[in-house]
C-alpha cells in the first residue's frame, strides 16, 4: 500500500510532497460534519503552505480526501499538527433561505452554486417540497431538513458526502462496499475488539402523533400509527410533531412509526483492517454474535476514522442497521 500526501501549489500548476510523520488519519461522519484529515509534518521553507493551502490524499494512486488547511498547531519542536476538511466543511456556513416545490437534490444544487462549492453527481432524491423558510439556519442543517423530510415521507435515505473535492448525493441504497458476492464483510477475524449496546431510551418510539392545522388551530387534522404490543411491552413512546402543507400525514406517520418503533443498538468496532472504500454513508456486511442476537446481516456506517502507518491501514468505525442506530 502506497499512501502519499500532495500539496497543491496556489499557481495550481504544482504539486508537493511535504515531509510527513507517521499517522495520518482520515474521518467520516454521516451528518452535519465534513471529512477530516490530521496528520503532523515538518516545515520545508521550499514547499508552500499555509491556512487554505489545498491538499489531496492518495492511496495507491487513488485520490481518497481533497481538501483544504484550516488549522496549523506548531510546537518548540518545529513540527506543525494540521486539521484540513473537505469542502462540506463550507456547509457550516449560515444562511436564510425560502424556497418552494424543491426537492434535497435541487437545494443542494442551489446552495452549491451560491457558496462556489464544487458539484458531482447528485442523484434525484424525488421528493417534493412543498414550502419551507429556514431562517439564519446552518447550511448543513437545512440539507439535513431536506433529506430528512425525504425518508420521512419516502422511506429513502440518502447521503451526501464530499468524494475526492466533488459534492455527491447518494441513495443509500448505491452505497454498498463491493459487488453482490464480494461484498465487504467484517467479523470477528477483522475486528480487534467491539463495543455494544442496546436501549430504547433515544431514538424509539411506538406511538406517533402528527397535528396539521392554522394559527387559529381550525380545521386541525390529527395522523396517529401506533404499536399496541410495544406499547404493552415498554409504556408509551410517543413522537410528536406537525405535517407541512403537501405532506401526506398518514403515511409519513406510519413511516415514522416504521423507522422509530424498535430498540436502539449501538455498534462500535475498532482497528478493523482498513479499506478506503469504507465511508460514512457505507454499507458493509457485519457478521458478529452480539450475545443478544446473531448478527448476520448490512450495516450503515455512521462514523468512520481510517489511520495509515508504517504497520498498515486500519480503521474505527461506528455502525447501525436493522435495528441498529448509532
Amino acid at each position: 500500500m502506497e499512501v502519499q500526501l500532495l500539496l497543491d501549489d496556489p499557481s495550481g500548476t504544482k504539486m508537493y510532497i511535504p515531509s510527513v510523520e507517521e499517522g495520518i488519519e482520515w474521518s467520516t461522519e454521516r451528518r452535519g460534519a465534513a471529512g477530516k484529515l490530521t496528520f503532523r509534518m515538518i516545515p520545508d521553507d521550499t514547499v508552500p503552505f499555509s491556512e487554505g493551502t489545498a491538499l489531496r490524499l492518495q492511496v495507491d494512486g487513488q485520490t481518497v480526501f481533497y481538501g483544504y488547511v484550516f488549522t496549523c498547531k506548531r510546537t518548540k519542536d518545529r513540527v506543525v499538527s494540521v486539521t484540513a476538511y473537505d469542502q462540506l466543511r463550507y456547509l457550516k456556513n449560515k444562511d436564510t433561505y425560502v424556497y418552494e416545490n424543491m426537492t434535497a437534490s435541487e437545494l443542494i444544487r442551489r446552495i452549491a452554486a451560491d457558496f462556489a462549492l464544487k458539484v458531482g453527481v447528485l442523484e434525484d432524491s424525488g421528493f417534493v417540497i412543498a414550502s419551507r423558510v429556514e431562517e439564519n439556519t446552518p447550511l448543513f442543517d437545512m440539507i439535513g431538513n431536506a433529506l430528512d423530510l425525504t425518508m420521512q415521507n419516502s422511506k429513502k435515505m440518502f447521503v451526501l458526502y464530499d468524494d475526492a473535492g466533488m459534492l455527491t448525493l447518494k441513495n443509500l441504497e448505491n452505497m454498498y462496499v463491493g459487488e453482490p458476492g464480494a461484498y465487504l464483510m467484517i467479523d470477528e477475524t477483522s475486528g480487534e475488539n467491539f463495543d455494544y449496546t442496546s436501549s430504547i431510551d433515544t431514538e424509539t418510539y411506538n406511538q406517533i402523533k402528527l397535528v396539521y392545522g392554522n394559527e387559529d388551530r381550525k380545521k386541525e387534522k390529527v395522523y396517529t400509527a401506533r404499536d399496541a404490543e410495544n406499547i404493552g411491552r415498554w409504556g408509551v413512546l410517543q413522537y410528536f410533531d406537525t405535517v407541512s402543507e403537501g405532506e401526506n400525514g398518514q403515511a409519513k406517520a406510519d413511516a415514522l412509526l416504521q423507522l422509530y418503533n424498535r430498540k436502539t443498538r449501538n455498534l462500535q468496532i475498532s482497528n478493523a483492517f482498513g479499506d478506503v472504500r469504507v465511508r460514512a454513508g457505507s454499507l458493509l456486511v457485519v457478521n458478529l454474535d452480539l450475545g443478544d442476537v446473531k448478527l448476520e446481516n448490512f450495516m450503515l456506517v455512521e462514523k468512520v476514522k481510517h489511520c495509515f502507518k508504517k504497520e498498515g491501514h486500519f480503521m474505527d468505525l461506528t455502525l447501525r442497521g436493522g435495528e441498529f442506530i448509532a
